[in-house]
């Protein structure tokens, strides 16, 4: 018997009221978890020259979150299996208003410490949302995973989209364009508040003469494949939002062009990441997914290479409707490749640590390569060789197999 057939759960997507509220709650809560983030890449510019920083350190601001994400993903389930997952979401939310209004303080140190608390508070939900989608709708994964994509792409969308308007026409300088994203997770919290009567766990209810075992999946060569997958989707994602605004800048774009350039690029990721798990959820294989987005993403960053402004709404098309496409798959395969959500909590610690330890490295080295050679040239190698890495792990994570669980 799996674990999940001990559990009580709706059976459909309905109008119950219990239902709706956790849909909202969730739709909420993946709008906090990239809004944040990508509210900066526009507007680095200010934020580097108002404090004076190097790009070294400026790419540092988007790696900091991505070291959080690796080093606290791990510890999201185990804390969940005491905690409960609406207890655990709810703290999480908690640090992560904090963490947004000392990043807005003013100097490097609150922007850092900031910087910090709001990658500890997005990696759990990061790890605990798939997870709870594979619990509380498992006919209908593939749709929440849709919506829940879709609500992060839209925040993303407009955070990126109306930093540096912000910046640029009111008196609130880049300190006001990051504090607001403040009200969005509180309001995020508020709507989460209704859950936190029920306790869903990610401690598997067995009968008493069973003896659970911890889930291994270390050992795996489809764990690998979807980590890798993962860790360089998010790579290429975090390159684009803390580096794409200022590359276009430097080759003639004014800064708030750049910023709805960027707002377009995430804008044509919507569509697929709600179409790619609705697709994904219906094949066995998903392998032709991967060619697809791996040949978009050469087309975009391919095309930003060869420099000129010209065709930019194109390659950002390209390249967002890639990025939607990846990010909708490997919220998938966190589900696809497992067969409880114990072990799809597991896979998507595991990935999510592991791929984002990878995914870090992308933003500072972006910056070194750009101080040593006073070009973009280098840099943007990054994306075709991360690319061309995401198609061959991607082969081999859109296989119709299941993780090897040891115990």
């Amino acid at each position: 018997m799996k674990p999940e057939e001990n559990y009580s759960y709706p059976k459909k997507i309905g109008f119950e009221k219990n239902t709706f509220l956790l849909i909202i709650g969730i739709i909420f809560i993946a709008s906090t978890l990239r809004s944040p983030l990508t509210s900066v890449g526009p507007i680095i510019g200010p934020i580097r020259d108002g404090l004076g920083m190097s790009n070294v350190l400026a790419g540092f601001l988007t790696t900091i979150p991505l070291l959080a994400f690796a080093f606290i993903s791990p510890i999201a389930p185990k804390l969940s299996k005491r905690l409960g997952m609406e207890l655990t979401l709810f703290l999480s939310l908690c640090l992560l208003t904090v963490g947004i209004i000392i990043r807005s303080a003013g100097s490097i140190l609150f922007l850092v410490a900031g910087t910090f608390l709001i990658g500890v508070a997005i990696a759990f939900g990061n790890v605990l949302l798939p997870a709870l989608l594979k619990l509380s709708f498992p006919l209908h994964i593939g749709v929440m995973t849709g919506i829940y994509s879709v609500a992060m792409n839209i925040s993303a969308t407009t955070a990126s989209g109306i930093s540096a308007p912000i910046v640029i026409h009111t008196g609130y300088g880049w300190q006001g364009a990051l504090a607001i994203w403040a009200a969005l997770s509180f309001l995020a919290l508020l709507l989460w508040l209704p859950q936190m009567k029920n306790k869903i766990s990610l401690q598997p209810q067995i009968k008493k003469s069973s003896v659970e075992k911890p889930v291994v999946l270390w050992r795996s060569p489809i764990a690998w494949a979807v980590t890798f997958f993962m860790g360089l989707q998010s790579l290429l994602f975090y390159c684009t939002a803390a580096w794409l605004p200022e590359i276009l800048i430097s080759e003639g774009m004014t800064a708030e062009k750049a910023g709805w350039m960027f707002s377009f690029l995430q804008l044509s990721q919507l569509p697929m990441t709600f179409i790619i798990p609705v697709l994904a959820g219906r094949l066995k294989d998903q392998r032709i997914i991967v060619v697809g987005i791996a040949a978009l993403y050469l087309i975009g960053y391919g095309g930003v290479l060869a420099g000129g402004l010209s065709w930019t709404p194109l390659w950002m098309a390209a390249i967002g409707i890639a990025g939607g496409a990846s990010f909708g798959l490997a919220m998938m395969f966190f589900t696809l490749r497992t067969e409880t959500h114990t072990e799809a909590a597991e896979l998507s610690g595991m990935a999510q640590s592991s791929g984002y330890l990878l995914a870090a490295i992308g933003p500072v080295l972006f910056g070194f390569l750009h101080d040593a050679t006073d070009s973009w040239k280098s840099p943007l190698l990054i994306f075709m060789i991360a690319s061309l890495l995401f198609l061959i792990f991607g082969l081999k994570a859109g296989r119709d197999e299941k993780v090897t669980v040891f115990n």
